[in-house]
């Protein structure tokens, strides 16, 4: 199976790791990934702050892009969201439409896609911690998914996974909102990390680099002894390598 990678402004920029743990973990899927090097940002923050004309120019660009690939596979549920979103965008551009709704059909968040398409709850990960799971709003509110991400972790060895107390608030990143909005996304994130610090867990786990982002920095900033990590950092964790555990990636 041939995927196009999306790797995404903020994986490309501040978490290459991140991408990179993706695509291995494709590839031993039996994936065969390509990278297309005209791919641009998908446009989002330009589309969340009203600017919906000239996020149709970054729409255009992408949907050119990805027009040949069988599969579009991103990780981090915005931006999939993003992409489904170009449908709306072109509502009143029927030859742009048709091929917004192609590109959107065939587009998938990491976790999504590989237990949806590739139909694999195992993907043979071992990673020995104490863990909670954030669930990112855009990835569960607009793109829908939810499950995939927990099958996944509850085939990783040696993970415990405690469910996170209010789990659907928002952590406050909400892109632009976060440096608008100071003073209010401020709160959610303490907020956020008072729930996770009920978890007692050692390792934050989510599917989207902008909450982790926002997460991470003020766990950073206030000293807190948790880690952040993306899934599919986690997921890259192989059994068949002895698996690691959460003081393993403390050393790293």
């Amino acid at each position: 199976m041939k995927i196009s990678f999306f790797v995404t402004c903020l994986a490309d920029v501040f978490y290459p790791g991140v991408a990179k743990d993706a695509v291995e973990v494709l590839e031993r899927l039996g994936c065969e990934v390509e990278f297309p090097q005209a791919q641009t940002c998908c446009g989002q923050p330009a589309y969340n702050s009203g600017y919906h004309k000239e996020t149709k120019n970054i729409a255009r660009h992408m949907i050119e892009t990805f027009a040949g690939a069988e599969y579009v596979v991103t990780p981090s549920g915005s931006c999939a969201a993003m992409l489904h979103d170009y449908v709306k965008l072109f509502e009143d551009e029927p030859e742009w439409l048709e091929k917004a709704r192609v590109l959107a059909a065939k587009t998938y968040e990491f976790t999504q896609f590989i237990v949806e398409v590739l139909r694999v709850e195992d993907v043979g990960a071992a990673f020995r911690a104490n863990a909670t799971y954030h669930r990112s709003c855009h990835m569960t509110r607009l793109l829908g998914v939810k499950e995939a991400p927990m099958k996944l972790l509850e085939h990783v060895g040696g993970l415990r996974v405690t469910p996170l107390p209010n789990a659907h608030d928002c952590c406050g990143f909400g892109g632009t909102f976060s440096v608008k909005m100071v003073p209010i996304s401020e709160q959610m994130v303490d907020e956020k990390i008072r729930h996770i610090e009920e978890t007692d867990a050692e390792v934050l786990i989510g599917a989207d680099c902008g909450c982790l982002m926002n997460i991470g920095g003020r766990i950073n900033r206030k000293g807190k002894p948790i880690k952040v990590m993306h899934i599919a950092q986690v997921l890259n964790h192989s059994k068949r390598e002895g698996g690691g555990s959460y003081a393993d990636e403390n050393r790293e």
